[in-house]
């Protein structure tokens, strides 16, 4: 389950012996805003959303978040994940649900903006070189979608890459800082 909250080192300590101090960590974060569009439908529920990293080969790195009705009463919660089709095959059924600090609800409609840092779960330490964001939303009674944003890593400099939905996903935009 997600926790609301974390607690962060922000230096490593380097030469104790010859009496140096400690020297900041470098902090590159991660900033992937979700928008989740409001249909006219005569049926709607929240989708199911899975938001994860792939390498160039498109092998999944990390799951960054997933989205979905925790709480569902009477019956199986993770019973309709298979639906987020792509991250399924790729990574989601080798997981263990809930998987703390990557699950959380699902959201309603709206923008939703979820902030990662190097370093810490569930981004943890990526090596350098060329990946994807990958987004899938499905949604009962409804369609399903896959956005993929191809970015570097480590930024060199702020990045700012989007993809847009035309259905299930609205705009994803991914935000990466040094």
């Amino acid at each position: 389950m997600r926790k609301p909250f974390s607690i962060l080192g922000t230096g490593i300590v380097t030469g104790l012996a010859t009496g140096a101090i400690a020297t900041p960590a470098s902090a590159q974060t991660m900033s992937v805003s979700v928008e989740i569009p409001r249909l006219r439908v005569a049926e709607y529920h929240n989708p199911y959303v899975a938001i994860w990293i792939e390498d160039a080969a498109g092998k999944a790195v990390t799951n960054l978040d997933i989205w979905y009705d925790m709480d569902l009463r009477g019956d199986d919660p993770t019973k309709w994940l298979p639906d987020l089709r792509t991250w399924w095959r790729r990574t989601g059924r080798t997981l263990k649900m809930p998987v703390n600090g990557v699950s959380g609800p699902t959201q309603p409609p709206g923008r939703h903006t979820v902030n990662f840092k190097q370093g810490s779960r569930p981004l943890g330490n990526l090596r350098p070189g060329s990946y994807k964001l990958r987004v899938e939303a499905a949604r009962e009674v409804g369609g399903r979608e896959v956005l993929s944003v191809p970015f570097q890593w480590p930024p060199k400099g702020s990045q700012t890459a989007s993809a847009k939905g035309t259905k299930e996903l609205g705009t994803v935009r991914l935000t990466i800082k040094p």
